[in-house]
């Protein structure tokens, strides 16, 4: 198992294409979720340096908060509440260039400028969502999707 992470400079898809397999070098063989939840934001939090980084997990009727970098957070969200809430309920992916635009968006904290929120899918039931906050407007896209994308899906739960 790994333990250092190279942060790389260059453009968004460079630093991706060097984070990934660092990623999967630091979860290959750690069967506990937990800590495998928790490397990954912080690898994310390291390279891109992101206002908010973490995973709720989803729990009955609710996502709870999961692991996560940055500062305090919301710690319950219900189904199709707020970005997270609502990316679970749509089962896919919502990048919110401004959240606060977004209808009923949950103000964990008035520095949260963009979102991105990831779904995390198994057997056709969304278990858990990666929430990504940034203190900067329109900081996601489609780059942040796809690979984001990836490292959810290449994750054991």
């Amino acid at each position: 198992m790994a333990e250092d992470l190279l942060v790389l400079k260059g453009t968004k898809r460079e630093q991706y294409e060097s984070l990934i397999p660092q990623i999967k070098a630091l979860i290959d063989g750690e069967p506990d979720l937990v800590a495998n939840l928790a490397n990954v934001v912080a690898a994310l939090k390291e390279q891109f340096g992101w206002f908010w980084v973490g995973f709720y997990l989803v729990k009955e009727k609710e996502l709870v908060l999961g692991p996560f970098q940055g500062p305090v957070a919301c710690t319950r969200i219900r189904y199709g509440k707020g970005v997270c809430g609502s990316s679970w309920e749509q089962k896919q992916t919502l990048i919110v260039p401004d959240v606060e635009q977004f209808p009923g968006h949950i103000a964990c904290s008035s520095l949260s400028k963009s979102e991105i929120v990831v779904p995390v899918i198994r057997d056709g039931k969304v278990i858990a969502v990666l929430d990504v906050d940034s203190a900067e407007l329109d900081e996601f896209d489609l780059t942040d999707q796809e690979y984001l994308e990836a490292i959810v899906n290449a994750m054991q739960f």
